[in-house]
């Protein structure tokens, strides 16, 4: 899979796995680099195997714009893919225990949802957020979904709907959670020499930020993400604010990750995100904030349990006018593309790209 979207993106930018001289990937790609390398027979000059979970393909993003600033290389070819729903594996082990890991194994928290569902409970306990809220997140995501073909979860759901599902983890309910998928996903990022070579369908990365949350040693604020951190160094680069954004792409593992990661890119005030969302703001053509108009994880994939890769890809189309008609934003002159990754009841790491219309 890994080769089909590799070859896919190279297809679609006019370019040759020959043409590839910087490769990025994370563990989805067995021995990273080492192993893809081979097997895509490419002869890079620059690697690079950065993991943040799903945040990783938002981070390559920004390491590739990087690399190509210094010189490092020329075209970048950033891949992921795995099959978590037809041959599930679990997560890759570490090959030595993390410092965390004999504490957290044996009394932590089981499983990822507790720990999404504790930072839900917190912020409805500090902020009085609702599970109807929440539930908001899901009902743009669905409504989007209808329209691509290739989503796992394509009908129309209410906020009734969403609380009467089954709950997972108090208060998350079966529809607050994102769907498991098989699939990957590719992204090429070039020098603007090059780009100017490869015709109107390239857009520009006009900004990238990237930072890491942990418990700091006990003192855990679970209210909030690195993404404080990540989207204004993104904004900063750029060189505009949260209210430039036409479109986002914003990680959606589980509702709350969503309205969470949208108090803190600075699109409402903290502790707002509920009020935000209602009515209809997250909705493609005419909400406050189109986003996600691809489904998201939530109903279109998560492949590999990783959705960062796909937030870029359906900005990129966003940003091209090449999203489904029905969703695809007016005039869309910039998109954001945010990814959340480990856990935002833990430690985690978050990753914002601001792109543009060339």
């Amino acid at each position: 899979m890994h080769a089909e979207v590799a070859v896919g993106a190279l297809a679609d930018a006019g370019l040759t796995l020959a043409d590839v001289d910087g490769y990025f990937c994370d563990s989805t790609a067995g021995f990273g680099p080492i192993s893809m390398v081979e097997y895509l027979g490419l002869n890079p000059r620059y690697v690079d195997s950065t993991e943040t979970g799903g945040s990783s393909y938002i981070v390559h993003v920004g390491h590739a714009a990087a690399a190509i600033a210094a010189g490092k290389c020329r075209v970048a070819l950033i891949t992921m893919a795995g099959r978590p729903r037809s041959a599930p594996q679990g997560m890759p082990a570490p090959a030595e225990p993390s410092p965390e890991t004999t504490f957290e194994e044996s009394w932590g928290m089981f499983g990822i949802a507790p720990a999404y569902a504790l930072a839900a409970q917190r912020h409805m306990y500090e902020f009085g957020t609702t599970s109807a809220q929440l539930a908001e997140v899901k009902v743009a995501a669905a409504h989007h979904a209808q329209y691509n073909p290739n989503a796992m979860l394509r009908d129309p759901v209410t906020i009734e709907q969403v609380l009467e599902s089954p709950m997972v983890s108090d208060p998350l309910h079966r529809l607050d959670c994102c769907v498991v998928s098989d699939g990957g996903g590719a992204i090429v990022v070039v020098d603007a020499d090059l780009a100017r070579d490869l015709g109107d369908r390239c857009v520009s990365v006009l900004g990238q930020g990237e930072a890491i949350k942990h418990y700091g040693d006990g003192r855990i604020d679970l209210t909030y993400t690195a993404a404080v951190q990540s989207g204004p160094r993104a904004f900063a680069e750029a060189g505009i604010t949260p209210a430039d954004v036409d479109y986002a792409s914003i990680y959606d593992s589980f509702t709350i990750t969503a309205l969470l990661a949208i108090e803190d890119l600075g699109f409402c005030e903290k502790g707002k995100g509920g009020q935000f969302v209602q009515d209809g703001a997250l909705q493609a053509q005419n909400g406050v904030l189109p986003f996600n108009t691809d489904g998201g994880g939530l109903c279109n994939n998560h492949p590999s349990n990783r959705g960062g890769v796909t937030k870029v890809i359906e900005a990129v189309r966003q940003l091209r006018g090449e999203a489904a008609p029905e969703v695809q934003v007016p005039n869309c002159e910039l998109a954001l593309a945010h990814g959340t990754g480990g856990s935002i009841g833990s430690r985690m790491g978050s990753a914002t790209v601001i792109l543009g219309r060339s």
